[in-house]
């Protein structure tokens, strides 16, 4: 009721040569949608990810065309229709942009997310999950644990981020007290924000173990985030 719903679509799409591509699509919608667009996300293993992010660009330019009238079912036959031009653009955009500066970054330029899980019963598979969308995002950072403390520290585009928080809240991510698949409830934002030039960034993404709160205080000294364990580490110690 505040959140809105979301729900999951998977559709053949006959592509380039006519080949079969698995279309694997998520839409969020908002309490007030149709009058907001839907959050998408798309994932599909015959596609790379910069091919995925563009055709979730396309299908956000026709959704606003649909604003405040119901537009997924139309989404979902523009896609069908649509798919191999936009693979056969993606291609050519591609080329271009390998042509420009690497220090060139999205209009709302590199971002950073801080989130605190509270448990993971299924570990080895959450760490494992949390890894591939950390690597199908081009998100770098950590996954930390120190005691009971559970932290996931993220650097990106920030459309990534936000399709990241879509992927978090949204799978099957662990298993609940009596082992059945269950999405995750117990998770919270602490920091979402702009990397700052006084901010480090992170090269890959690691899963890092601490033995004591002055270890893990050292990683995000380290990477110049200090006043971050300052505000939001001691109080969940308590």
């Amino acid at each position: 009721e505040t959140h809105g719903i979301t729900f999951r679509i998977q559709i053949n799409v006959k592509e380039l040569l006519d080949t079969d591509v698995l279309l694997k699509l998520l839409f969020h919608l908002p309490v007030n949608y149709p009058l907001t667009l839907p959050d998408i996300s798309v994932n599909s293993d015959q596609l790379t990810r910069a091919q995925c992010m563009d055709v979730k660009d396309k299908l956000l330019e026709q959704a606003k065309k649909h604003l405040s009238e119901p537009m997924v079912h139309d989404l979902i036959l523009w896609i069908q229709q649509h798919l191999k031009y936009v693979i056969k653009q993606s291609a050519t955009v591609c080329n271009e942009k390998t042509t420009l500066s690497k220090g060139t970054s999205t209009e709302d330029g590199i971002w950073m997310l801080l989130l605190h899980l509270d448990h993971m019963r299924a570990k080895a598979k959450y760490v494992k999950t949390v890894e591939k969308w950390a690597s199908d995002l081009r998100l770098t950072g950590r996954l930390m644990f120190m005691g009971k403390i559970i932290l996931i520290l993220l650097q990106g585009d920030r459309s990534n981020i936000k399709e990241y928080l879509i992927l978090q809240k949204t799978s099957k991510v662990d298993v609940d007290s009596s082992g059945k698949k269950c999405k995750e409830k117990m998770i919270s934002v602490l920091c979402e924000t702009k990397v700052q030039s006084q901010h480090k960034r992170f090269q890959t993404f690691e899963v890092k173990e601490y033995s004591t709160l002055d270890e893990l205080q050292k990683e995000f000294e380290t990477a110049g985030l200090t006043p971050f364990f300052s505000e939001f580490v001691p109080p969940l110690l308590k």
